[in-house]
Order: C-alpha cells, then structure tokens, then sequence
C-alpha cells in the first residue's frame, strides 16, 4: 500500500494541479516523478500547504512541445514506492473526436455481428 494518495484540482493555465496526502505524518516534500512516453517531465512542483504538515501542492507544467493531434498521456509516480499514483490524458485535435466516433460505432457493430455469429453457433451445436 503506497503512503501517498493524489486527488486531482485542475488543469488550469497550462498546469496540471492536485494535492498529494501522506499517511506518514512526516513533512518532509515526497518526490514524484512524471513522465509522458518514458521521458521524465522537468516543471514538478512539490509546494507546502500552509496550514497542513502532510500535504502538498503537486504542479505539473505540460510542456507545450509536447502537445500535438492525439491523445497524449502523462504517468504520476511516487519516486520512493515506484507506485503509480495517478495519470491524465490531453486529447488534442478536431478530427480525433470524429476518429472516436467512428471506431466506436464501428466496434458496436462488429460486437453485434460477433453475437449473432455466436449465437447462430451456439443454436447449430446444440443436441
């Protein structure tokens, strides 16, 4: 069980902001790691809550060379545990949501052509 929990606030002006929690008691800052594609982000910052010895402000700045059509996906790490801690995603780009769209509909009806195959065997196969 990881010492550290992660609550999401907001992403707001080009950070991503949540308050880590520790169930230590220490107040010592955790170490966190973020990274996107195995690539560790630079811009982590560990702020402390004024009136609180085990909690935090975690600031993650999204590098803006990084943004690009796609969905792009960012990994929260406590250093110490090697535990995930929590991650967000940035969907970027006008035809990714027609994209969306699109393959869902088309796994719903290849889902309802798999279940009329399945139960077309199943009624074949019975004794």
């Amino acid at each position: 069980m990881n010492a550290l929990s992660l609550v999401k606030i907001r992403i707001k002006e080009g950070y991503w902001e949540g308050i880590l929690t520790s169930d230590k008691g220490d107040s010592t800052p955790p170490q966190v790691l973020v990274t996107h594609l195995e690539a560790p982000l630079e811009g982590v910052e560990v702020i402390a809550q004024p009136d609180a010895t085990n909690e935090w402000l975690l600031r993650i700045a999204i590098p803006i060379e990084l943004l690009s059509d796609g969905v792009h996906t960012f990994l929260i790490f406590d250093k110490d545990e090697q535990a995930l801690l929590d991650s967000f995603s940035i969907v970027a780009g006008e035809p990714l949501s027609q994209d969306i769209r699109a393959e869902m509909n088309l796994l719903r009806e290849e889902l309802d052509m798999l279940k009329r195959a399945f139960r077309r065997h199943c009624v074949e196969t019975a004794p």
